[in-house]
């Protein structure tokens, strides 16, 4: 497979995004994990891929962030290999968060994908992004061939805390760079910056279910999704809640794809949320039953509430799934 440099990409987003400091996003930059106050520009610091120290932006963490910061951080978790922009939902009071992408398997599945659980002591966070492609213990990437090597590290964290000094050199070391070549940001889930980075994973979750059933990711083409964007939760259940279900009952993606009308008609079925068990509740529900376990729940349920083909061999197209409005109020209440 070609080299996409995606670790490159996302950092020349970061790069330019806080070339003059973090203000306009309202996040703060801290080197190492120490605790900096104010904004500072990473672009005064050690280049990266020196011996100097790496950097945590806080992006909804302790930080305000925001909307734009939101945006950046699904930017720099597709690296920049698609667009994410916010528009409208259209069956809701609700904005929602749009993505489309011409290299929807780079870009939703060798980057994007929360693939990585990080854990060091008692600090744990979902890892997604570029550094993932570094990694690469992921079976995905073993299946799909990839795996990157780069003098910088970029990578997304779904957390409650800043990473300290102990996670830091965790990742350096499998990772395999210096600190000053390690670039993370940060976000809760509570917050508005991270609601926004989990509702860009409409696509994401549409190839990632695809790619379990078996289906050829070759013949994906294009990729369009939208997914609500719901109020922010108070406190972290409640937002990984809210989170999950922007996905599961208000997602809408479109996959353009050179297939076979009855493979389609066979996979189509399989590929929204309504095709697992678990479907019809509010997450948080789901996710107390199995006692806070995610690998108690079934893991179908984990793909967009409604799927469309575009084949554009035969010019047939295929509809599977709904969004669920109505499971969405409901989520607003769990």
């Amino acid at each position: 497979m070609e080299n996409w440099r995606l670790n490159e990409r996302a950092e020349q987003i970061l790069r330019e995004a806080l070339a003059e400091g973090g203000e306009r996003w309202r996040v703060r930059c801290h080197p190492a994990g120490a605790k900096v106050a104010g904004s500072v520009q990473p672009r005064h610091q050690a280049s990266a891929g020196s011996g100097g120290q790496a950097w945590v932006v806080d992006a909804g963490v302790e930080a305000e962030g925001g909307i734009e910061a939101g945006l950046l951080l699904a930017r720099v978790c597709l690296a920049d290999m698609a667009q994410v922009q916010l528009g409208l939902w259209g069956d809701g009071p609700w904005p929602g968060v749009i993505v489309h992408t011409d290299q929807p398997v780079v870009a939703c599945l060798l980057s994007q994908y929360a693939g990585w659980q990080i854990q060091v002591g008692k600090f744990f966070a979902m890892g997604s992004g570029p550094m993932r492609a570094m990694y690469a213990r992921e079976k995905l990437f073993e299946e799909l061939g990839y795996r990157e090597s780069a003098a910088v590290a970029v990578g997304v964290l779904e957390c409650d805390k800043l990473p300290g000094e102990e996670v830091i050199a965790f990742l350096v070391e499998k990772l395999g760079v210096p600190a000053g070549g390690l670039r993370l940001l940060a976000a809760a889930t509570a917050s508005l910056a991270g609601m926004i980075q989990v509702a860009a994973r409409s696509v994401e979750t549409a190839l990632h279910k695809l790619h379990e059933l078996g289906y050829p990711l070759s013949e994906i083409v294009s990729g369009w999704g939208v997914a609500p964007l719901l109020p922010v939760a108070k406190g972290t259940l409640a937002a990984i809640g809210r989170s999950n279900d922007a996905v599961l009952y208000g997602a809408r993606v479109w996959l353009w794809v050179r297939s076979e009308d009855e493979r389609l008609a066979e996979v189509g079925p399989r590929v929204p949320s309504c095709a697992s068990s678990a479907f019809g509740r509010p997450f948080v529900e789901i996710l107390k039953e199995a006692g806070g376990d995610f690998y108690r729940i079934d893991p179908m349920l984990f793909s967009p509430a409604e799927v469309h083909f575009c084949n554009l061999r035969s010019g047939r197209s295929f509809r599977f799934g709904q969004v669920r409005p109505d499971i969405l109020l409901r989520s607003l209440e769990a």
